[in-house]
């Protein structure tokens, strides 16, 4: 799981970036490791041959191909949280310690959900289409989310992040996760396992998933499962678009049993411009924003340059993903 600690086995030979790390970025890279040789990959995928680490950018090969390109490849530092695209089953069982940018995403996908179900309790969707007709005190069953139930599944860093402010505008939070041991977080009223998850669906009138990408979790949101959510709930994905079956939810939504969507991830990605969720009044699309902060980068620099200080130390790494769960 992301956050964990593992030992490494010696300093490293060479290091490969992506091109989101910039001048600055070398440059304190050279205070920590001055004789660490740093190469930059752009087109030329021969440049790993010889490397040992990698940050990699959004385009680089992944799983069984990188592999391949980078046979002596020990550490992946990862700057976004999820790494289902490498995690193929030659990947997990090599001895590459993966690492993952968990934990900066808090404020801006807090933020950027409970957007969402504000925009909802007041309307917004369809205030927004008809701005330029002549209405007047339209009537759109606009609602108060003080004293209603939010439910997080994937109750994580997110989730943490989320429940705090949530709470602070009078939701009653219930967290969801596998591990729901420990005290409370700040504004969670209860922290449950999967197994109650029947019964945290039937009470939440708000569902956000921020749940990873995982053979466990793909499809969770099925059917079956919006037939368990309170009638004239909202459902939020903030977490993966593979999680969600968008045809049940399409169905869902049509017949009323979910009254909107805030979908900020889907698969595909993007929707298909016929795809029914496009058509559907009660659905807002994002286009993969929720993460989009100023800070995004220095923060995800900033927990590469730890767990490079730490390699070199031969102390432990932090985010480190368990290849086998997923995350």
């Amino acid at each position: 799981m992301a956050g964990a600690q593992e030992e490494t086995g010696g300093p490293l030979r060479k290091l490969a970036v992506g091109p989101q790390i910039g001048e600055d970025a070398l440059a304190r890279i050279g205070a920590i490791a001055p004789a660490l040789p740093v190469v930059r990959v752009t087109d030329d995928w021969s440049v790993l041959a010889d490397v040992d680490a990698l940050w990699p950018g959004i385009d680089t090969p992944s799983g069984d191909t990188l592999l391949r390109l980078a046979p002596r490849l020990r550490w992946l530092q990862a700057f976004g949280a999820g790494v289902e695209r490498w995690l193929t089953p030659a990947f997990v069982q090599r001895d590459i310690v993966l690492t993952n940018a968990s934990g900066i995403h808090g404020v801006q996908i807090a933020e950027h959900t409970l957007s969402l179900l504000l925009a909802f309790a007041r309307g917004l969707p369809a205030l927004v289409r008809g701005q330029h007709a002549p209405l007047h005190h339209p009537r759109l069953g606009q609602f108060e989310l003080a004293g209603q139930t939010l439910a997080i599944i994937g109750f994580g860093r997110i989730g943490e992040a989320l429940a705090a402010r949530a709470a602070a505008l009078g939701l009653t939070v219930i967290g969801v996760r596998r591990r729901h041991q420990g005290a409370l977080p700040a504004g969670v009223t209860r922290l449950a396992g999967l197994a109650a998850l029947p019964q945290v669906l039937a009470v939440a009138d708000h569902v956000v998933s921020v749940l990873p990408l995982t053979p466990q979790t793909r499809g969770f949101f099925d059917a079956g499962r919006f037939a368990r959510f309170k009638p004239g709930s909202h459902f939020y994905n903030v977490g993966r678009g593979a999680s969600v079956d968008h045809a049940a939810l399409a169905r869902a939504l049509a017949d009323g049993r979910i009254a909107g969507a805030g979908l900020d991830v889907t698969d595909p990605e993007p929707l298909p411009p016929d795809h029914p969720l496009r058509r559907l009044p009660n659905v807002l699309l994002t286009a993969h924003t929720a993460g989009a902060s100023p800070h995004y980068q220095s923060r995800a620099l900033a927990i590469a340059l730890d767990n490079l200080s730490r390699f070199q130390a031969g102390q432990p790494l932090v985010n480190v993903v368990d290849k086998r769960a997923g995350y």
